[in-house]
């Protein structure tokens, strides 16, 4: 991960006086979303990048010890071996950037790792996650409890009450205590960007949570009724870049739900990289919430190497 932002004090006039020129927001939206893909061995590039930017997500009421097990060995070996061979890469170590799961079956991760002989950052949601909806205090106590057990890496969502009334102090003050909460394991917090009711509250939402020290801002559970959307995310990196300019702390961004084909998650690469620049398209500063995109790329490189699409049956899910 990247080094941390031990965010700022509260400022109420870094989110007064904010507009946004939606018409401005939606025509550049308009031209990524439509944007060619790269091409041969650049588009074959792009994928594996992408891989390593994935947090591999299973946040499912039926999850189970063993399921989480089959997650975690397919982030520690996302490509079978033989295509990584073919493209000379099979020394390079490519696995997913993160798990994320229930804080329940964090303990369940750690322990997989562990015979596995191998580690990648074990990240949780928590903080009565999707909604938010529990008291302050047990929201404390699931981070801590999630830490406790392993994660590295903590998903909270903030209180959209709070940020529907307005109440921005009320949201910085909640996310620092979260912040405290999480120690030494880096913070990313979800804005449910869905629920938030406006562009400019995306906006504020991001800069709030920032100056109370989020590591990455994130735009939804993935539960919401819309996740992860061009205009949406062009507010967000926006509300990044600004920030990097009033601090020089780089904070991270994380677009999940409904991104689940290879061309999405190239897509998504291109935007960071045109508004942010290259760090921005490292893990460590950009992750992918998704459970169904790798298999989708693992596909597109089967096709790569071979000139064929696999059988469902050739590539197996986690």
């Amino acid at each position: 991960m990247a080094a941390r932002n031990p965010g700022v004090d509260y400022d109420e006039t870094w989110i007064q006086n904010v507009y946004i020129n939606l018409p401005a927001v939606n025509r550049r939206a308009e031209t990524i979303a439509s944007r060619r893909a790269v091409k041969k061995e650049w588009q074959a590039a792009w994928q594996l990048r992408a891989v390593t930017c994935i947090d591999l997500t299973t946040l499912a009421g039926d999850d189970t010890a063993t399921n989480v097990r089959r997650l975690c060995y397919k982030a520690l070996h996302p490509i079978r071996p033989e295509l990584l061979k073919t493209m000379d890469m099979a020394s390079a170590g490519v696995t997913t950037a993160a798990v994320c799961v229930y804080p329940n079956r964090v303990a369940d991760c750690w322990k997989s790792m562990e015979n596995f002989h191998a580690k990648i950052p074990i990240a949780s949601v928590a903080t009565g996650f999707p909604t938010g909806q529990t008291p302050l205090e047990t929201r404390l106590e699931e981070i801590r409890r999630a830490v406790q057990d392993g994660a590295s890496e903590v998903d909270i969502v903030i209180n959209r009450t709070l940020a529907l009334g307005g109440d921005w102090k009320g949201v910085y003050d909640e996310v620092q205590h979260m912040r405290k909460a999480c120690g030494e394991a880096h913070m990313k917090t979800i804005l449910a960007t869905g629920e938030l009711g406006s562009l400019v509250n995306v906006y504020k939402a991001s800069m709030v949570c920032m100056m109370a020290g989020a590591d990455f801002i994130k735009t939804s559970t993935g539960k919401e009724g819309v996740n992860a959307t061009f205009p949406v995310a062009l507010v967000m990196v926006r509300a990044i870049r600004d920030y990097y300019e009033r601090t020089r702390h780089k904070v991270g961004f994380k677009p999940a739900g409904g991104i689940r084909t290879a061309k999405d998650a190239c897509t998504w690469l291109m935007l960071m990289k045109e508004e942010l620049g290259d760090d921005w398209t490292q893990p460590q500063l950009f992750r992918i919430g998704a459970s169904a995109l790798l298999g989708d790329i693992e596909r597109q490189l089967y096709h790569f190497v071979t000139g064929r699409y696999p059988a469902s049956y050739q590539i197996p899910l986690a």
